[in-house]
C-alpha cells in the first residue's frame, strides 16, 4: 500500500508534489535538529512485523525519552531494503543489505521526512497539526518509472496524464481512512529506487504491504495527533542489527522492549 512522497499543492499548478532533503550536505543536519522521531526496527532484513516507538527531546542535542509504549506494526511483504532519504547509509550499508527497488514489495529502510496527513474526511482528524490532504477520487499516485510524474501524487483532472500504471488514493477499504506520507525517493525521485510510501492503516497483524509502514487505527490516529512540524519530525526505519550499528553515530535512542 503506498501514496507518495510530501504532498504540497501548488499554486500555479495542481499537482501535488514533493520536499524533502536527500542524503547529501544536509544530510545530518535533519536529524541533528529534529525533536521528534518515529522509530520502526523489525527482527530481520525479510521481517514483515515490526515495533514502533516514539521518542521526543526537549531541544536539539537533548537526551531522546520514549513516548507511550511500543506498538506492533507491518512493514513491506518482502521486509526492508535500504530507501532514499535525509541520511547517506553508504557508510554502514553492506554488500549483502537489500536495496529497495519499484515493486519489490518491501517498505525503505533509512531515516525520512514527514509530509503532509492526508484521509477519506473533508477536514484534518482532530489534533492534527500536519498539512492535511482530503483525498478524492481523481487523485493517484504515480508509479510508473517512465512518467515525468514518477513517485508524486497528482489530480488527473488538472494535468496531462502520461502514466500507464497509478495508485488510486481514494480506496474502497479502509486502509487509507486516514496516513502521512513518508518523504522517500524525493526532489528529484529516482526512477525505479521507489515510490508511493505511506504509514497507513493495516489490514490486520503479519499482513504486510507493498512498500509501506501500517499499523492499527488507533495507532496511526494516537500518531497523527502526535506529530508536530515544529519539531521537525522524522521516521528513523530498519532492522534491529543495522540500528544498532547506526545508533552511536547518528545519535538515536537505544532500543527498549519490543513486539517482534
Amino acid at each position: 500500500m503506498k501514496i507518495g512522497a510530501r504532498l504540497i499543492l501548488l499554486v500555479t499548478c495542481t499537482v501535488l508534489t514533493f520536499s524533502t532533503t536527500q542524503a547529501g550536505t544536509h544530510a545530518k543536519t535533519a536529524l541533528e535538529t529534529s525533536s521528534e522521531i518515529i522509530v520502526v526496527t523489525t527482527a530481520d532484513w525479510d521481517a514483515v512485523g515490526g515495533t514502533l516507538q516514539r521518542f521526543q527531546r526537549a531541544h536539539a542535542g537533548a537526551k531522546w525519552a520514549p513516548v507511550g509504549t511500543p506498538v506492533q506494526v507491518v512493514v513491506g511483504k518482502t521486509g526492508l531494503g535500504w530507501g532514499v532519504g535525509v541520511l547517506s547509509d553508504d557508510e554502514f550499508r553492506e554488500s549483502s543489505d537489500p536495496v529497495k527497488k519499484e515493486g519489490d514489495g518491501k517498505a525503505p529502510a533509512g531515516v525520512f521526512s514527514l509530509g503532509e496527513t492526508f484521509g477519506y474526511a473533508a477536514q484534518a482528524r482532530q489534533g492534527t497539526r500536519l498539512p492535511y490532504q482530503p483525498l478524492t477520487t481523481s487523485i493517484e499516485c504515480v508509479d510508473d518509472t517512465s512518467s515525468k510524474f514518477y513517485n508524486r501524487v497528482v489530480d488527473r483532472g488538472t494535468v496531462a496524464p502520461d502514466w500507464n500504471s497509478s495508485e488510486h488514493v481514494l480506496r474502497s477499504d479502509e486502509l487509507y481512512h486516514w496516513g502521512v506520507v513518508v518523504d522517500h525517493n524525493a526532489n528529484p525521485a529516482k526512477a525505479g529506487a521507489g515510490s508511493c510510501i505511506f504509514m497507513h492503516i493495516w489490514r490486520g497483524p503479519g499482513q504486510g504491504t507493498v512498500g509501506c509502514t501500517a499499523m492499527s487505527q488507533e495507532a496511526i490516529e494516537s500518531l497523527l495527533e502526535w506529530l508536530d512540524p515544529a519539531r521537525k519530525p522524522l521516521l528513523v526505519q530498519m532492522p534491529k542489527q543495522q540500528y544498532r550499528r547506526v545508533q552511536k553515530k547518528w545519535k538515536l535512542p537505544a532500543l527498549a522492549g519490543s513486539l517482534h
